[in-house]
């Protein structure tokens, strides 16, 4: 009797690696590509929105009020500024600012008027709480030293929160009455009744 031997196989299986579709790849990478744009305009705008505002915003903070006027002599007591007017050298003026509520000083500064009759100073610190004013002190010449009433003082703005961004601020022009008037204040004055008559 003959017995049959039945060999096995030793051969491996085959090893497959598998490989996504290229269609699914690049729309992945599509989509990845898409997001990152997205982020970096919401970046940019974020930028744009926030961080440059902030940026000017603190520059403004950081830089001083610098406030300006003229102190003139009214030379013929008429209350405001004809052609005869004369602006005042050495003529001293006050900055005060006073709390809203409390009235109380919260700041205060000088200074001294130019050979062409304009005062400066600079004001660092935003006064948004304050209510200030420009103040006529006194005067180097004893001719001219009477403040004249309603024109002896100035509202000045020293904030920005009103929108204003400028850092130049301007106080309304001040004066003193002369002792006596001039000889020819009859006929300055005249001229102005006579331009008022005419509008």
């Amino acid at each position: 009797m003959t017995t049959a031997h039945v060999t096995t196989s030793q051969c491996a299986a085959p090893h497959y690696t598998y490989t996504p579709p290229i269609f699914t790849l690049s729309l992945f990478h599509r989509r990845a590509y898409n997001l990152r744009v997205k982020m970096a305009r919401f970046l940019v705008v974020l930028l744009a929105v926030c961080v440059v505002p902030a940026i000017v915003s603190a520059r403004l903070v950081s830089e001083p009020f610098h406030l300006q006027g003229f102190v003139y002599c009214d030379t013929c007591r008429c209350g405001y500024e004809t052609d005869a007017t004369e602006y005042m050298a050495g003529a001293t003026v006050r900055i005060e600012c006073r709390g809203k509520d409390s009235d109380k000083v919260t700041f205060t500064t000088e200074a001294v008027t130019g050979q062409d009759g304009r005062w400066s100073v600079d004001v660092a610190s935003d006064r948004g709480d304050d209510t200030c004013d420009a103040i006529l002190v006194k005067s180097k010449n004893p001719e001219c030293a009477t403040p004249n009433a309603g024109r002896d003082r100035a509202r000045v703005i020293l904030t920005r929160n009103n929108g204003m961004t400028s850092s130049i601020r301007y106080a309304n022009n001040m004066g003193f009455l002369k002792r006596i008037p001039l000889a020819n204040c009859q006929q300055i004055l005249q001229k102005y009744q006579e331009t008022e008559e005419d509008i």
